[in-house]
C-alpha cells in the first residue's frame, strides 16, 4: 500500500479541524488557544507540502516555510505575552486579560 496525496490531505484536514475545535472550545484558556492555533497551522503545512509534491512545483514548500516562521514568531510573542501578564497580575485566563484594554 502507498501513501497518497489523500492520506496527506485526510491527515491535514484532520489536524486542522481539531485545532479549529479545540479554539473553539478553550475561549478561557490561553495556553489551550495557543496550542490549538499551532495545530491548526501544523495542518496547513502538511497540506501545502502535500500539494506541492503532488503538482511538482517548490511553491508550497517555499509557502510551507514562511506559515513555520509566523507560527515561531506567535508563539514566541504570545507566550512572551502570557508570561509578562502572569507576572503582573498571577492570573493565567483570556477572560481575565479584558483589564489590559484599560
Amino acid at each position: 500500500m502507498t501513501v497518497g496525496i489523500t492520506h496527506f490531505l485526510i491527515l491535514g484536514l484532520m489536524l486542522f479541524t481539531i485545532g479549529f475545535g479545540g479554539l473553539a472550545l478553550t475561549r478561557r484558556h490561553a495556553v489551550r488557544s495557543l496550542i490549538a492555533l499551532e495545530i491548526m497551522f501544523l495542518g496547513v503545512h502538511i497540506l501545502f507540502i502535500a500539494f506541492a509534491r503532488y503538482h511538482s512545483h517548490v511553491h508550497g514548500q517555499i509557502i510551507s516555510l514562511f506559515i513555520l516562521a509566523v507560527a515561531a514568531a506567535e508563539a514566541a510573542i504570545g507566550l512572551a505575552l502570557l508570561v509578562a501578564f502572569f507576572r503582573t497580575s498571577q492570573k493565567m485566563g483570556l477572560k481575565d486579560m479584558t483589564e489590559l484594554k484599560e
